[in-house]
């Protein structure tokens, strides 16, 4: 039952991606143009993700577990460091080069074009480097202001 729930979950994560544009780089690289051929319908399609996972997480983090597991895994980190900056500003640049986040390329390779393979091959490449990184221990914590 818990493989059969998480299918259907991501089905209708990439459905809702793809129906949001999220999965069409043009359109993702359009949404980062303010100058120029700016096109702000993607601004609804995160404002609604917002709201949509707000709502989600107040009622769902009332219930004493997950339907599924034991506890609920949540973050524990609460501090700015050096992988969240620099894992965060790979994601902006990333997604501002190639219209494509993590989230949107998956429901891409659909589309059976060479881009969102690229892009995915890529992210693999550096989900695995950063995870070297980090077991050299090459990122050291940074804290900076809250």
């Amino acid at each position: 039952m818990k493989l059969i729930s998480t299918f259907i979950i991501g089905l209708i994560f990439g459905i809702g991606i793809t129906v949001g544009g999220m999965a069409n780089p043009a359109k993702v690289i359009n949404f980062f143009d303010v100058a120029g051929t700016w096109d702000p319908s993607l601004l609804l399609v995160m404002v609604s993700a917002l709201v949509v996972t707000a709502v989600g997480y107040y009622f769902v983090l009332k219930r004493p577990h997950p339907v599924f597991e034991d506890v609920f895994s949540l973050p524990a980190a609460k501090q700015i460091d050096l992988p969240l900056i620099a894992g965060s500003t790979a994601f902006g640049v990333g997604w501002g080069i190639t219209g494509f986040c993590p989230g949107g390329s998956i429901p891409a390779l659909g589309l059976a074009i060479p881009d969102p393979f690229i892009f995915v091959g890529s992210m693999i490449v550096g989900i695995t480097l950063a995870k070297f990184l980090r077991g050299r221990n090459a990122f050291k914590t940074v804290k900076t202001h809250n």
